[in-house]
């Protein structure tokens, strides 16, 4: 037998392949946004054993001809408690999985799905992020909710990459329409519109409830053309990437506003030849104060942002 061959056979043994009871004890629940459109909404604050490491949202489509699955969670443990959760709404396979964006939650459950037949769908601009973090991020789960916790995943990539900012595929019968403008939070970070049902899938483009991070990774002028794409569409629906799910005026609000401010402002202090460190503190943070997590993302936020703007 091929070597490839008997390493497709050995990964398929290990996720197929009894995984631990703790992924039982994840409980996800979808709610339904709208006909044939659910939400489980994650927690908004950090990963921990409790949670799995799924402190994000995963959205689920239900079509004729399967499920839609929208970002597969951050290990192969938790992407089984996702399937149990699909179970529960339809008798439809998990046919598609859309990875929104290229943070652990988005995609380390990729295996799961993909050995059971699923196809993986991501811009190609998460790859090299993938490729690069991926497993970075399996180490600091394992710190975070425990390496039992963390069995059983291995960092599986799409199996289908889209190239182009829009984008329009027809799963099962339903119309996907995908827009990409460079990243946000990170690189491969997607906007996935449904326009038969007024229901828009941020992924990490929108926050809502908990303030939103600025990673080394993130681009925070790109992230605003992707909030840009998101108004210029006007859902009925957001399910941002973490929080309840939600309406363009609190997107605005809760992302947009705070975007904008964190530019605006580290323009001015780059401009200006203000130090880093008296930028941050300057940084009038009352208008977000009310996002949890705040207190200890928005230095970082600040920070970041004037470094990028230093580098524009």
């Amino acid at each position: 037998m091929p070597r490839r061959t008997i390493a497709r056979v050995l990964l398929r043994a290990v996720l197929l392949g009894a995984l631990p009871l703790s992924a039982a004890a994840v409980e996800i629940r979808f709610q339904p946004v709208a006909d044939g459109v659910y939400a489980a909404i994650g927690e908004t604050g950090p990963r921990t054993p409790a949670n799995g490491g799924l402190n994000a949202n995963v959205g689920l489509v239900v079509t004729p001809e399967g499920a839609v699955l929208i970002d597969s969670g951050p290990s192969a443990q938790v992407a089984q408690a996702i399937a149990a959760a699909v179970r529960q709404v339809t008798a439809q396979p998990v046919r598609w999985v859309i990875d929104t964006g290229d943070q652990d939650h988005r995609w380390l459950g990729n295996g799961f799905f993909a050995t059971r037949g699923a196809a993986v769908i991501a811009h190609a601009d998460a790859r090299a992020d993938m490729n690069d973090r991926g497993n970075d991020e399996l180490q600091t789960l394992r710190t975070e909710v425990g390496a039992t916790a963390m069995e059983g995943t291995v960092p599986t990539l799409a199996t289908r990459w889209l190239h182009d900012g829009d984008e329009r595929l027809v799963l099962g019968g339903v119309v996907f329409e995908f827009r990409h403008r460079g990243g946000a939070h990170t690189p491969g970070d997607m906007l996935v519109w449904l326009p038969q049902r007024h229901v828009l899938f941020s992924g990490d483009i929108v926050f809502v409830d908990r303030m939103l991070g600025v990673l080394p990774v993130s681009n925070t002028k790109r992230w605003l053309a992707s909030f840009d794409a998101l108004e210029a569409l006007q859902p009925r629906v957001i399910v941002p990437g973490h929080g309840g799910v939600t309406d363009l005026a609190a997107a605005k609000a809760d992302t947009q506003a705070l975007l904008i401010a964190l530019r605006s402002r580290m323009k001015a202090a780059v401009d200006q030849g203000v130090e880093l460190e008296d930028a941050v503190k300057r940084f009038d943070a009352r208008p977000f104060l009310h996002l949890r997590n705040a207190a200890e993302l928005l230095p970082g936020n600040v920070s970041r942002t004037y470094l990028e703007i230093e580098r524009e």
